[in-house]
């Protein structure tokens, strides 16, 4: 498998240390992304999901623990709106250039403003999807945050 993706170009044009990681995705999982977590070795804590959201009818993207679910009314304040709710897959997919299951908040093909959980800053790495299903990247919180442009926000329920 080439770990060459969008999201691997954007992170070397930001000049961020990162590590691949990869691993057997299984679209069956009833979790994909605890079923990532397991495959590596990693603590749930650690591995991240990419989001997409709507605001008021705006994309944006979130970025939260894989073992943790979004509160949209958090999302929506977060991003300085009144309601928010999940982004279709199919627009996902349209808006990043991603598949589901692949989306990474580096390298999305039409840039939208990004939240991280700030859950995350109290981790000394993380684990992020790399921009392919199967393929991750392990880099510090702060590296991730100056990579896609996010700013920390409470997001979870």
């Amino acid at each position: 498998m080439s770990k060459s993706t969008p999201a691997t170009i954007a992170l070397d044009g930001a000049g961020v240390a990162y590590t691949v990681v990869t691993y057997e995705y299984d679209s069956t999982a009833e979790q994909v992304g605890n079923h990532a977590a397991e495959a590596i070795g990693e603590p749930p804590e650690r591995v991240f999901k990419t989001l997409m959201v709507e605001v008021d009818g705006r994309p944006a993207c979130v970025v939260v623990p894989v073992a943790r679910n979004i509160s949209m009314k958090k999302v929506a304040a977060a991003f300085g709106g009144k309601s928010a709710q999940m982004m279709k897959p199919t627009n996902a997919e349209r808006a990043t250039g991603f598949r589901v299951g692949g989306i990474s908040p580096f390298g999305q093909k039409k840039k939208v403003p990004t939240a991280m959980a700030q859950e995350a800053q109290a981790e000394p790495y993380m684990v992020i999807n790399g921009g392919r299903r199967g393929l991750l990247v392990r880099l510090t919180p702060a590296d991730a945050m100056q990579a896609s442009g996010a700013f920390p926000a409470d997001l979870l329920s």
